[in-house]
């Protein structure tokens, strides 16, 4: 004798296998975001040396290398000469981690924590020096378009901490603007 769910089974499994083709096996990603980067820019700082509490305007150059969508490291150099009275000036050479606290949006807040060079010419030429320095700040860029970014505003609140007559403390803002080397890359 015949079992009669025997073809209705076997039919069942035909359908099955001609339909797995439209069937997802994995799911679609939550989020995405636009993968590694590299932009760099310039622009103009204004910091209050903390050497007899100057006022000294400069220019600054930065680059931006995210391996990541949210992290990576930023390097800098600033030169403060602008305003200079008895040719006191400060340049700076650092480098470290930055994060993006709201990566793929177009203002994008960051926080970065830099090291380096920092170094000063005194009054009349009459010393200068270099010391290690560090940094932490942040600020927001503005993304206007897939290049190209504006930094809208830079905070930076320097410490030298091996100065010799006590621990130098500059502080100040800058602004500027940077461009993408690499595409963007979305995902889906």
């Amino acid at each position: 004798m015949r079992n009669p769910s025997r073809p209705w089974s076997v039919a069942l499994v035909i359908v099955l296998l001609c339909l797995t083709p439209l069937l997802r096996a994995q799911s679609l990603p939550t989020a995405s975001g636009e993968g590694g980067y590299t932009m760099v820019g310039g622009g103009g700082s204004l910091f209050q040396i903390d050497y007899s509490r100057r006022d000294l305007g400069g220019l600054v150059a930065y680059a931006d290398i995210n391996p990541a969508w949210r992290y990576g490291i930023e390097l800098e150099a600033r030169t403060l000469r602008y305003r200079a009275v008895e040719d006191v000036t400060e340049a700076s050479y650092m480098v470290g981690p930055r994060i993006s606290l709201r990566p793929g949006s177009r203002l994008q807040p960051y926080a970065k924590f830099l090291i380096g060079d920092g170094r000063i010419t005194l009054p009349y030429h009459y010393a200068t020096g270099s010391f290690l320095a560090y940094a932490p700040g942040g600020g927001v860029d503005y993304q206007l378009t897939d290049r190209i970014s504006i930094r809208i505003v830079d905070f930076e609140s320097q410490m030298w901490p091996d100065f010799p007559y006590g621990q130098l403390c500059p502080y100040g803002v800058g602004t500027g603007i940077s461009f993408r080397l690499n595409s963007v890359k979305r995902f889906p």
